[in-house]
């Protein structure tokens, strides 16, 4: 495997030969902590086969992450002075570690080709504004800890940093710890791997560390709370910064989690993902992540909120799908794509919007529920344009037709409801 960076473009990431690279993500935040080898194997074949190509994990995970031991009966910290659990001390000893586990999930992810994006710690370790926590940093033990981790990991070119862990920065002191760790991991690595922030629901790491060097790219959670989020309108405020930095939603909406969190409320669907996911590439995003309620908790007693075996969850309908998106991005000249809803004559707003991208010569128009695209053409060049409905639930594509590329046109999908999303595809035919 290749080690990432940043397209001289500031939009994209590539591989370091300059081969693109579209994020295509799974949260699977408890995989180090809740898992045997037998079942990462598993998880990871079975996301390699469906064409992701990263994997957000967790090294002190959410779940008693400090205090309850792993598969093999392993804490990751040993505890100081005080009795707490201290991050300048990792528990390395005997066979077997805990960070041995995590070394054979990591080095298993690379022969897979699979990248991790890993997360040093959730953020109730350092923020407890809600969780079991307990609160265990400080600059100093921040920047140890980072070091330590850099150091251990430096070689493996699979790796991304991921800080913070789903909470907000609302101290001093939160500043001070994630400094200190992006500090104390580009020490022990040299700086080899890209380093991003994954914030808490409805907020962008930009928020609070857009200007920070260290910081190569912006994460967003659009998160949980409702149905047709608009994650776009994040996308396009952070695609707008300067300087310039790469975007992604890093969690939008898990399918078959409760909408608002809330055990009698409906259950996000594959419609909910699908929108979410292509909403926020074709807004701008450089990728994007999936993620399942039952995956990422690595659940095994089925319930009401979490609501099934996450074996049973791994081939539910959108994590299937959400290969034909990375297929479409990837079939057309990479990193010239921006986001240009000058291609739309007429738009709507909420669970109707539809979100255009384009390159010189090709465009695609994100239609939820079948509702026509009114489309202005000319924006591309050639003298016409040949036409085409991709369906994301197949990844197949229908011939519409060609046209002359003047004017503008109102297409009708193939399909009209809720189930019925369609991505309108233009190519230049000269």
């Amino acid at each position: 495997m290749q080690i990432l960076r940043v397209h001289p473009n500031g939009r994209f990431l590539m591989e370091s030969d300059g081969t693109p690279f579209f994020w295509l993500g799974d949260t699977a935040w408890e995989l180090f902590h809740r898992l045997d080898r037998e079942e990462a194997d598993l998880y990871l074949t079975t996301r390699a086969d469906q064409g992701f190509t990263v994997i957000q994990a967790v090294a002190l995970a959410e779940f008693s992450g400090l205090t309850e031991p792993n598969a093999y009966g392993r804490v990751p910290l040993k505890k100081g002075g005080s009795g707490r659990y201290d991050p300048s001390l990792p528990d390395t000893d005997g066979d077997y570690s805990y960070w041995d586990h995590v070394d054979y999930i990591i080095d298993k992810a690379a022969e897979l080709g699979l990248y991790i994006a890993l997360l040093p710690t959730w953020g109730d370790k350092f923020n407890l504004l809600w969780g079991k926590g307990p609160e265990i940093f400080d600059r100093s033990n921040a920047y140890v800890y980072g070091e330590w981790l850099g150091r251990r990991y430096r070689d493996r070119d699979n790796i991304v940093w991921v800080l913070g862990g789903d909470r907000p920065l609302t101290t001093r002191r939160h500043f001070d710890v994630i400094e200190a760790m992006a500090v104390g991991l580009s020490s022990g690595d040299g700086g080899r791997h890209l380093v991003t922030f994954h914030p808490s629901g409805g907020t962008s790491s930009s928020l609070y560390l857009h200007d920070e060097k260290w910081l190569d790219f912006n994460m967003l959670q659009s998160g949980h709370g409702k149905r047709s989020n608009p994650n776009y309108a994040f996308i396009q405020k952070d695609h707008e910064r300067q300087p310039v930095k790469p975007v992604l939603d890093g969690e939008p909406c898990y399918e078959d989690h409760p909408i608002a969190f809330k055990e009698d409320n409906e259950f996000f669907d594959q419609v909910d993902v699908r929108k979410a996911l292509y909403w926020s590439v074709f807004a701008g995003g450089f990728g994007v992540t999936y993620g399942h309620h039952c995956v990422w908790s690595f659940n095994t007693e089925p319930g009401c909120y979490f609501p099934m075996h996450w074996k049973d969850a791994l081939r539910r309908p959108a994590a299937e799908q959400v290969k034909y998106l990375r297929k479409l991005m990837e079939s057309r000249p990479f990193f010239e794509r921006i986001p240009d809803q000058s291609l739309l004559v007429v738009n709507y707003d909420g669970a109707n919007h539809q979100q255009a991208t384009r390159g010189e010569k090709y465009a695609f128009i994100y239609a939820p529920h079948g509702i026509a695209v009114h489309v202005k053409l000319g924006v591309l060049k050639g003298r016409s344009v040949r036409l085409e409905w991709f369906d994301p639930r197949t990844g197949e594509s229908t011939p519409i037709g060609m046209a002359e590329n003047k004017g503008d046109m109102r297409l009708v999908p193939p399909g009209h409801g809720r189930e019925q999303d369609f991505v309108l595809v233009m190519d230049s035919e000269d």
